[in-house]
């Protein structure tokens, strides 16, 4: 079985976590700062952290076009909080100049459980995972407000005020959740996302070459 190559955006936020998690489900891992540095990985994920100041550094770094470019051409992305900001299409109580790299047809809140004193736990069921609701970690943490028709909604709030929440979503390759499973060490949700990017890989292979982070060409 091939290893998979997957990227950690590493401008800002949880990183070191996502590695350890990402390895021991048995992946190859990068940590991705400069656009030369997405070619050759094989998914990408962006972490918490805080995402206008994540969007901003891409953006500087001349990052953001091309990761932009890569998840819009089937490259399998995985965000969690901030990287679920940062992947949605469309964004409510944001800064108007906020950068987002999108893939996901949903529109998303930020901040939408309250400030940092807010962060809470909570546990969360988790479609197409095999055993106990995860224990979930919200920080700061977003949620959804819409999800287009073709958007799998895989978890949501039970209880309290924020019942029924869309906290965890996916469409096609791309995967986000609200809250922060590297921080648990429960690693489904990582081991979820290694999984789409082999299947990924197995596509590629089964049609031809695989294609560079960044062509445009043809959808997954």
């Amino acid at each position: 079985m091939n290893v998979p190559v997957i990227g950690v955006l590493a401008l800002q936020g949880d990183v070191r976590e996502h590695v350890a998690a990402l390895r021991a489900e048995g992946a190859e891992v990068r940590s991705v700062r400069r656009a030369d540095e997405l070619t050759g990985v094989d998914g990408i994920v962006v972490p918490g952290g805080e995402s206008t100041t994540i969007g901003k550094l891409a953006a500087r770094f001349g990052l953001l076009e091309p990761l932009r470019s890569a998840v819009r051409s089937g490259l399998p992305a995985y965000g969690t909080c901030a990287g679920m900001v940062l992947l949605a299409d469309r964004l409510l109580d944001a800064p108007p100049d906020q950068p987002t790299v999108g893939g996901l047809d949903v529109t998303v809140r930020r901040n939408a459980f309250g400030r940092q004193a807010d962060s809470f736990e909570s546990t969360v069921r988790f479609a197409g995972l095999d055993g106990p609701p995860l224990q979930a970690v919200f920080i700061r943490a977003p949620w959804v407000e819409e999800a287009a028709g073709d958007v799998e909604v895989l978890g949501r709030v039970e209880g309290g005020p924020a019942d029924g929440r869309i906290v965890a979503v996916r469409q096609r390759n791309v995967v986000a959740t609200s809250f922060h499973p590297e921080l648990t060490g429960d690693r489904r949700v990582h081991a979820l996302f290694v999984e789409i990017v082999r299947r990924h890989l197995a596509q590629e292979a089964g049609v031809g070459t695989r294609r560079p982070a960044g062509d445009e060409r043809g959808q997954s």
